[in-house]
């Protein structure tokens, strides 16, 4: 399949619309999202310590995912989102590869990471990836970045 190439974007490529029709013809509307709070600036993963990272595979891009200050959390926490990975790339450790590199750069400035996820196939995933269940109002999985 190839070697997957993960890169620090500090725009979104043209190559997101394809991914944000897949996602949501998957039922997932968080590209949808990602698009439109970057075009009116609302988030653009660029606040200290946040990032935007973009999977690559033969320069074709199959991943997203970002990382940034956790809103509901008091301080030391930052989130994932918007993590999505190709269905036609699922099963290649494109998605391992995307979160290990958000959650290292997130030891960058930060003590935690969590993210919330609602279907089972990402809570196993990011159990695999390593992150623990957790019961908060806001987070379904957590990770202390100082075991890591």
């Amino acid at each position: 399949m190839g070697q997957v190439d993960i890169q620090l974007i500090t725009h979104l490529p043209a190559q997101i619309l394809p991914l944000e029709e897949e996602a949501v013809r998957e039922g997932f509307r968080f590209l949808t999202r990602l698009i439109d709070e970057w075009k009116s600036g609302a988030n653009r993963f660029n606040a200290p310590g946040e990032c935007l990272l973009a999977a690559y595979l033969n320069q074709q891009l199959v991943g997203i995912g970002g990382l940034s200050v956790d809103p509901y959390a008091e301080k030391n926490m930052a989130r994932l989102r918007r993590v999505y990975v190709s269905a036609s790339s699922r099963g290649h450790h494109v998605g391992r590869t995307l979160v290990t590199a958000l959650v290292a750069h997130a030891a960058l400035c930060f003590q935690n990471v969590c993210l919330f996820t609602d279907t089972a196939a990402g809570d196993a995933f990011y159990l695999k990836c390593g992150f623990m269940r957790t019961d908060h109002e806001h987070a379904t999985h957590v990770m202390c970045l100082s075991n890591i």
